[in-house]
């Protein structure tokens, strides 16, 4: 069963955050921040839940936690609101800057996340293009990445897990294609977009085709590890817990 309040911590830093990335990497995301006539900082701010600001600039996309600095900003007065803006693009209340948040979310935002969707979820003849095949899984494993923190600090059954695992940090990834660290402090878990220079623990797919297919459920973990395409390493238990967050992730972005 979902939580909303969960819900709502997968939507900023997993969904959302993926945008970072989708700037970065995506040709027609690039396009449409290029075309940005000045920087907008937009905060969403939502009651009982996370409070973010999505820095766009014409060189990319960057998340910071808070509402410092931000030239525009919509409050959600619960985390359903904000999870409806996420499933059916239904806005919160302007509260800062109100022509300004309207004229970008509903033009250079809304570009964004449609692009975003359409990767995330692809059509069967979207994914036979293998360019977007490759693009679109990695930006699964990003949102991924950021889903398995936000389930760790926020929904009920990942936080039993979280508090079970010890400190240090886990290097996920797709071999020589992209990579994440998962830190845990105190049992609390910070995703970061990069490879782990000292990691206690490592979990490792052999390539982007093998880790869509774990990504999209085609595929047998237990076959895969057999036969020695996920790498793990180092402290086992934690590479355990991680897999049964990954486990709520996928009830959650399912």
């Amino acid at each position: 069963m979902k939580e909303a309040k969960a819900m709502a911590y997968v939507n900023m830093y997993g969904v959302l955050a993926t945008l970072e990335n989708l700037c970065e990497i995506d040709e027609e995301a690039k396009e449409v921040i290029y075309s940005l006539k000045k920087p907008v900082s937009l905060c969403f701010d939502v009651a009982g839940g996370p409070c973010c600001t999505f820095n766009f600039t014409k060189s990319g996309c960057k998340m910071t936690e808070g509402a410092d600095g931000c030239t525009c900003k919509m409050n959600f007065s619960s985390p359903e609101k904000f999870n409806a803006l996420i499933d059916s693009s239904k806005p919160g209340m302007p509260v800062k800057n109100i022509p300004q948040v309207l004229s970008f979310l509903l033009g250079p935002f809304t570009k964004l996340t449609d692009r975003l969707t359409k990767l995330l979820m692809p059509s069967e003849a979207d994914l036979k293009n293998r360019a977007f095949f490759e693009e679109s899984t990695v930006l699964t494993f990003y949102t991924i990445s950021g889903a398995i923190s936000a389930l760790a600090n926020s929904d009920s059954i990942s936080m039993f897990t979280a508090q079970s695992t010890v400190g240090g940090e886990v290097s996920m990834g797709i071999k020589d294609t992209c990579y994440a660290t998962i830190s845990i402090k105190d049992h609390k878990f910070t995703t970061i977009k990069s490879k782990s220079e000292n990691p206690r623990a490592i979990m490792e797919f052999a390539d982007i085709d093998l880790a869509n297919g774990l990504f999209n459920g085609t595929v047998s973990t237990i076959a895969e590890l057999c036969k020695g395409n996920i790498y793990m390493a180092g402290m086992i238990s934690m590479v355990d817990n991680l897999n049964r967050i990954l486990d709520r992730v996928a009830a959650y972005l399912g």
